[in-house]
This record gives structure tokens, sequence and C-alpha cells, in this order.
């Protein structure tokens, strides 16, 4: 790996809010955003020379872990400088597994290039990131890659472009011979050829050929329709002229991005650095400028608008954990200005900080700035205390921002060190590799006894398991997670239970009769029950309704009449009770939906005391229960599943094998969606099998929907086995 760079040498220019623009760059795997990154940077003159993934040396993808995969896991934050504009950029892992890294990347940018490969069009990585675009509202220019692939189609892509995302999509270039001798295009923006030689770099910029002319020609005049519909000005003169400036023109383009009213489609082969220096001035020219985009709220839903003399304000969106220099932190200035020696209050801990040095960001490499302002996006080392996601307040100001939301998690594991003593050491890594990817999630889960990482997919959390090996040396394996079922119960029983000890002195005494049944929201007040022929009158002195922390109720009531068990003992009881809901009879699991009535019971006047009573409403509480149809019920989620037409069939087959219930499905941008629900049981592999069966061109999202009775096939072989286990423990 190549070693971070902090350059201390170099001062950059201070570049004002209206001087910069936030770029993330986005697309599937191997759409090739890391090669487009080094001939973007070589083009500006950041580097002097483009690095290539397979020798390990590009400005992006610079972590062991990457290059050991060869694609990226990490966002890159780098700049360029072009024209007198600051573009600050973020490359995106193209994985749906590291999705956290997009969204985090979409949430502190203003427009999204989504990169395709020119061989395979729109794929569902495309889809995805496109879906993310709209409920975010940003600009979307789509930027096809690879023109000189044999199997590139660029008529064909255009199209499926414009079937998906309608007729927003409009081109701005189109290529002359896309395939292994490409190297001319046609801008019908500016109305020229541009052609380059077999190096890249530089093109010659010629007047259109006539036999290009005709098809040039239409699609300019599409483009300047669609540039003059964001602007009534420009209406009314494309009406009078059918023309505008190549001003009016981009002034149009700017517009009509920002409101998402239009979608241009680029041009480049970044491996032959073909096209990237036009795309550079259109991003400087055209693309939308911080002060021009949607203003973001604060936690309070007040609009921070990017003032570079308010209160100063700094969201940090990143942190990363870098070898010989610990955490860098990146950031962005929500408002006002930030300067080397400021201090700040971290809004989100309380605690005191202050900015020793701060960078502009090329990849491993920070470039030293004085000062940066409102809309920039910087990074700083050596902090006390600032996590991803804190707000960092210079004074007078009093933001907080949480405008990041993250996806569900998809995959789930149990974790353990091969070396149980490294437990302690693991989770401290654990959380603090959370602080890079907050779509890891960590959870000690005392009710299945197991540490549970959660993720987006399969190979997410290889990932982990890898970083976890190779950086740290701590061995662990993955498990797969228990299941928190939870039991209940189908109808009503009594029991009643003596808890008595003599030995010497005091002894022990307590009795409890009791009746349990199921309980759902709104029950009647209980009234007569019949028990073998016995009928037992209920008469409420007093109820007590209590939520469970994991789901479901406990109802407990008190109808013992005439003294029979004093009311100090009921507290005792029903901690008795709570103890046996905590471990169900069936498999240990937590209880719920349960309404218990104790009715009567027997008192000593010496012996009776809390522990007597909290033992004999606990057993009695455990002999109604096993009585009353014990039932298990298991966790059900909604999953949706995008998936290509002709893997409908496949997808479906696969659900309803995994006991899922199809709920519906609907078409949706040339993909279909289904909906199901399904055990969580059945889903501990799916997103593995899922890209298996669709060759990874298929998504799926799940949220928890309810718990559900099991099918009995499957409650008898769990409570067998429990019972195993227990007998071997």
């Amino acid at each position: 790996m190549h070693p971070l760079i902090l350059n201390k040498d170099t001062n950059m220019k201070v570049y004002q809010t209206n001087e910069i623009k936030n770029i993330a760059l986005l697309g599937n795997d191997g759409a090739g955003k890391t090669t487009l990154t080094e001939s973007l940077l070589y083009e500006a003159g950041v580097i002097k020379r483009r690095g290539r993934i397979t020798q390990k040396n590009t400005v992006s993808d610079y972590f062991p872990v990457e290059q050991e995969y060869g694609y990226s896991v990490f966002t890159t934050v780098f700049h360029t400088e072009w024209n007198g504009k600051k573009l600050n950029i973020i490359d995106c892992p193209g994985s749906d597994d590291f999705v956290g890294s997009a969204l985090t990347a979409m949430n502190v940018t203003d427009t999204v290039i989504l990169l395709l490969n020119g061989q395979y069009g729109v794929e569902v990585g495309t889809q995805n990131h496109f879906r993310y675009t709209e409920k975010l509202k940003k600009p979307v220019i789509f930027l096809v890659n690879q023109l000189d692939n044999e199997k590139c189609d660029y008529d064909m892509i255009l199209e499926q472009l414009k079937s998906i995302y309608g007729s927003k999509v409009v081109p701005i270039q189109y290529p002359l011979n896309p395939g292994p001798n490409f190297n001319s295009l046609i801008d019908v923006l500016l109305m020229k050829k541009y052609s380059w030689a077999p190096e890249g770099g530089a093109p010659t910029i010629e007047e259109i050929p006539a036999e290009e002319m005709e098809k040039a020609s239409e699609m300019h005049k599409a483009l300047v329709e669609a540039a003059a519909e964001h602007d009534e000005t420009l209406m009314e003169k494309f009406f009078e002229s059918e023309s505008l400036t190549e001003d009016e023109m981009r002034e149009g383009i700017r517009k009509g991005l920002a409101a998402r009213g239009m979608f241009p489609v680029f041009c480049v082969c970044a491996g032959k650095d073909m096209g990237v220096r036009r795309l550079m001035e259109f991003l400087g020219n055209v693309v939308p400028f911080v002060s021009e985009m949607p203003k973001i709220h604060n936690t309070r839903g007040e609009e921070v608008t990017p003032d570079p003399n308010g209160p100063t304000s700094l969201y940090f969106f990143k942190t990363a954990v870098e070898p010989h220099i610990g955490d860098v932190q990146y950031f962005k200035v929500m408002s006002g200005k930030v300067h080397e020696g400021d201090d700040f209050i971290n809004a989100d801990r309380g605690s005191k900080e202050r900015i020793a040095q701060i960078y502009a960001c090329a990849g491993a490499n920070r470039i030293k700035v004085e000062e940066m302002v409102a809309g920039d996006i910087g990074c700083t080392v050596k902090l006390k205390d600032v996590h991803t996601g804190n707000t960092l307040n210079g004074k007078d100001s009093e933001h907080r921002f949480n405008f990041i939301k993250y996806p569900n998690s998809k995959y789930s594991r149990a974790i353990k060190p091969v070396n149980e003593a490294e437990t302690e050491k693991m989770m401290a890594v654990l959380n603090r590799m959370r602080e890079e990817d907050p779509t890891w999630v960590i959870d000690q889960s005392k009710e299945l006894r197991q540490t549970i990482v959660h993720g987006q997919g399969e190979f997410h959390l290889r990932t982990l398991k890898w970083r976890l090996e190779n950086n740290e040396k701590i061995m662990v394996k993955f498990e797969e997670p228990r299941i928190p079922y939870r039991e209940t119960i189908t109808k009503a029983a009594r029991a009643d239970y003596r808890h008595k000890k003599q030995s010497g002195g005091a002894g022990q005494f307590g009795e409890v009769h009791l009746i349990v049944e199921p309980y759902y929201e709104g029950m009647p007040a209980p009234d007569t029950y019949r028990f073998n022929g016995q009928e037992f009158k209920i008469n409420v002195k007093s109820q007590d309704i209590i939520p469970l922390e994991w789901g479901g109720k406990l109802v407990f009531i008190n109808s013992v009449v005439g003294g029979a068990i004093d009311t100090r003992f009921m507290p005792a009881i029903l901690k008795g009770i709570m103890s046996r809901i905590e471990q169900g009879p069936l498999t240990g699991s937590y209880a719920r939906d349960v309404r218990v009535i104790v009715y009567d019971g027997k008192m000593h006047p010496v012996d009776s005391n809390e522990i007597s009573f909290m033992l004999a409403g606990r057993n009695a509480f455990s002999e109604a229960f096993k009585n009353a149809g014990p039932k298990i019920l298991e966790p059900i989620y909604d999953v949706e599943v995008l998936v290509p037409s002709d893997k409908m069939g496949d997808v479906m087959g696969d659900l309803q094998g995994r006991r899922g219930m199809i709920m519906g499905m609907n078409s949706e941008n040339g993909h279909e969606k289904l909906i199901a629900k399904v055990p969580l049981k059945e889903m501990s592999s799916y997103s593995t099998a899922l890209s298996s069966l669709t060759g990874g061109r298929a998504s799926f999202s799940m949220e928890f929907a309810s718990y559900e009775l099991v099918p009995s096939d499957v409650q008898d072989k769990l409570i067998k086995e429990f019972e195993s286990k227990q007998s071997e423990d």
C-alpha cells in the first residue's frame, strides 16, 4: 500500500462557496469508476501518471482489503481544480454490499454521475443507485464508459435508459465507432466532432462530417428544447428562434439538472483517457454549484444555508483508519468558515475540539489548506473525540445534523474469536470499524447469547472478517445466528403450587392459585372460567399491563378475595412469573401475550415471605403455561425483491421453497418487484442464493413484520433440538 502523504508545502487557493461543486461517482461493480478517477486526476494535473488496478497503484482502492479483492470497499474522496472551480468528487464502491458508503456520499454531494458499463448498460446496481437519487432528489448525469468494449452497443443503452427513465434522458454525445477501434464521438451540445490518438488525452476538435449532420442536428434540437424547458426566458427565445447560445444552453441544462428535469448522457473511454477532459469541462461549466441546490435541514428541522458568513458548523461524514496516522476524519463545511487552529464544541458529545490542520483530499494524498468555506469538503487528523455523524460547532452555532438514513441489514452472522481471551479486543475493533461503515451493526444479544454482526450481504461480512484477521490479527469464526423465537399460549389453563420449606427457625411458605390465558389488545375483563366441571368466578381488584421489552405484553390481575394472600406479596408473585416469562418452557425463548389471574392462595402467619411467594408464583405459572396449549412464534419479515423479468419464475419458486408467502408483484422500471412474507429462519443465506440465482442482477430489502405461529412440524423439531441441547448441558 502506498503510504498516506500529508502534503504540507503546497498551499491551495481558498475556494468560495460559489466556486465549489460536490459530485458523487456511482455505478455497478466493474463499470470503471476507479479507472475514471485516475483519468480525471491525471487530466486535472493532480497526478503525473495514471495508476492501474492490476498494478495496485491507483488513488482510489488503496487499502489492502481492496487490493486483495480487486474492487472498492471504501469511498475515496478527492478533488480536482478546473478552470477556477473546485470539484470535490467521491468515488463510491459499486457493490450493493457497500451501499452505506454510496448513501453517505450522495447525502454530502450535490450531483451524481452514474457510470454505466458499455457492455451491460443498466444493471441492478444502476437501478438501486438511481432509486436513492430519487429519494434524495439529486441531479443525475449518465456516463457510458468502456466504449472500446467489443460488446458495447451505445444505441441499445440509450434505448434502455429512455425506456426506464423516460424522456428526461437526453444524450449530449454519441460515439461514432464503439468497439475495439473507438476513437471519436460527436458532441451535440457544442456541435463538434472529437477524436483521439491511441494514447488519448487532448482531443482533435473538428466540424461534424456531412454524413452525421442530420442525426447530430436532430439530437441538438432535442437538447435545446430540453434546456429551454426549465427557464421561461429561454423557452420564449426557443419558440422565436429555435436555437440558444452555448451559454444559454448551459444555463438551461444546469437548471434542468438541479430540478431533476433532465438526465444528460455523456460518453468516455476512461481506460484510454478519451472524453475525460470534455466531461470535466461540462462538470466545471454546467453542474450546479453548492449554493444552487436545495438546503439541508438540521435536527430541529431548520433550513441551513451554506453561507460562508454564517456561524461555523462542520458535519463529519466519514472516518478512515490509516496505518501510521490513525483516524482521518472527513467533514463537510455546512456553514461558515473553518481555519487551522479553530476551536469547536461537539454538538453530539459536548466535548471541546481544536482543529489543528485542514487538508483537501486526493485519495491517500492530502494537500494542506489554511481555510475552507461553506460547501467545501475536507479532512483532518488527530481529533480527540469525534465520531462519524457528529457535528462540530463554532461559537454562535447550535446545529446538529442527522440527515443520512441507512437501509436495514440483510445478512447476519454470529461472530466469536477463535481464542476466547480476545473477545474484548474483538469488540473494540468491531466498534471502531462501525465508525468507518455505519451499515455494519454490532449487537451483543442477551437473548440469543451471541454477538451478532449485521451487514448488507455475504461479501460485506467477509470483508469485515478479512480485516479482523489480516489487519488486526484476530482470528474469528462465523456461525448461524440463533433465531429470536417467542412462546405464547393458545387456551386458558389453571394451576396451583405450594412452596413449603422447614429447616429449624423460620420456614418458608407460600401457596398460589392462578389462571393463564392468551392475551390480545382490547380483551374484556375476566369473568368466569370452568376447569374440570368446576367454576371459578373472578373479581378484579387490580390489573398491571406490562409491555415486554421483546414485544407483546404480560397482563397481571389480582383477584384474591378475603385476604387469602396479602397484597404486599403480589409484587413477589409477579417477579416469579416474570422470571419464567424470560424462559419459555418449550425452547427457553421469551414468552409474550399472556394474561395471568391470581385468584387464591394461602399464607402462614410466620413463615410466609417474599421469596416463598416468588417461587410459588414462578412454579404455578410454569405448570399452567405448559397446559395452556403452548406454541412457538417465529419472526416474519416483509421481503421486497427487485428482479429482472427473465428470472422472475426462479426467484418466486425459491421464495416459496423458503416457506415464503407471495403477497404481490408489480413492474418498476424494467424490473419486476416481488413482495413476500418470509420467516427469518429461511433468510439466513438469502443474499448469496439470490445472487447465484440471478447472476447478481437482483437486489432485495427486508424489514421485520410480525411474529406468527410456526407450523407444527417445525415446532416439534425445535422442541426436540432444545431438549437434546438441555440434556447435553
